[in-house]
């Protein structure tokens, strides 16, 4: 009996969990690993920057810090989308710098088994795998999980400090 405990016990500790936010972008719903978000806010006025990459939408002011904001459905290469009551920034700190990231509306947190998921196939919703970690199977959806370290590249990040 002790040894069948023991068992049970050790394949539980061993399922690792994944916490991730969950967000839609277009009918598809997305998870970013939960420790990377720093905060979660409703849309606000975004200040546009001359001159800044394509794939920046401008900056806000966040408590005093100016960041730079990415529309993910641009950086996607989906088509615009008006903001709406649904409407967030994500923000996360990416190698050091702090950006948020436009997103069409946050779902839920999630923990889900890093056993159900699987790594992704070429092209997934339309998005290039070089985006995507993973894609985790639901009971009835898939969740796409982003690589925040891949969103961007080295020059873009550069270019994102001079915006």
């Amino acid at each position: 009996m002790a040894s069948a405990m023991q068992t049970s016990a050790r394949t539980t500790t061993s399922e690792e969990l994944l916490q991730l936010v969950s967000f839609h972008i277009g009918s598809e719903e997305f998870g970013l690993d939960i420790l990377r978000v720093q905060e979660i806010n409703r849309m606000v006025e975004i200040t546009r920057v001359p001159n800044a990459p394509p794939f920046v939408s401008g900056v806000i002011n966040l408590r005093g810090r100016v960041i730079p904001i990415v529309d993910l459905r641009e950086r996607f290469g989906l088509s615009k989308k008006e903001n709406d009551k649904n409407t967030r920034i994500i923000v996360v700190e990416l190698k050091g710098r702090v950006v948020g990231f436009v997103v069409d509306s946050v779902q839920e947190v999630l923990r889900i088994p890093k056993n159900i998921t699987e790594p992704p196939p070429p092209m997934v919703a339309g998005i290039g795998s070089e985006y995507i970690t993973a894609v985790g199977k639901l009971e009835d959806r898939l969740l796409i999980l982003i690589d925040l370290e891949r969103i961007l590249t080295s020059t873009e990040q550069e270019q994102l400090t001079a915006a």
